[in-house]
């Protein structure tokens, strides 16, 4: 991994790491009715960072542990605000993961960008679709 390839693939672990933050309160506040999507977004979130943490380590690139805690943009204390946030945490992980494939020389950083920014894309478009709000040609735009 090239110097710019260590820092979006840094950046993309932070918004994992925030993700899987992100989803426990998610989780706490979503309606009953989605729970078993909160558990398979969580668990992508976890095995996701956890591909980003070896593939790092592999590059024998230093991993940061994450924050304590993240703050959520907003308030999240019922359903709507809980799927607004995973909105955002989605669109945060997309933006990072693409950034990551734009920066990416070797065929493998390439791979690992394009297959988590397309994973983000379509649980963005699900939480958009539960939403009602509209989707996008090319998630991860800033």
């Amino acid at each position: 991994m090239t110097d710019a390839e260590h820092r979006a693939v840094l950046d993309a672990l932070g918004a994992e790491y925030a993700a899987v933050y992100a989803y426990g309160v998610i989780a706490a506040y979503a309606s009953t009715e989605r729970t078993r999507l909160v558990a398979e977004y969580t668990a992508a979130h976890r095995a996701r960072r956890d591909a980003t943490v070896a593939a790092l380590t592999a590059a024998g690139v230093p991993v940061p542990a994450p924050e304590p805690a993240y703050t959520a943009p907003f308030p999240v204390d019922d359903p709507i605000p809980a799927a607004n946030l995973a909105v955002t945490v989605e669109n945060d992980a997309a933006i990072a993961w693409r950034a990551v494939v734009e920066q990416a020389v070797s065929e493998a950083t390439r791979g690992l960008g394009v297959e988590a920014l397309t994973d983000s894309a379509l649980r963005l478009a699900t939480w958009q679709a539960i939403l009602g709000t509209p989707t996008f040609a090319l998630p991860g735009r800033a």
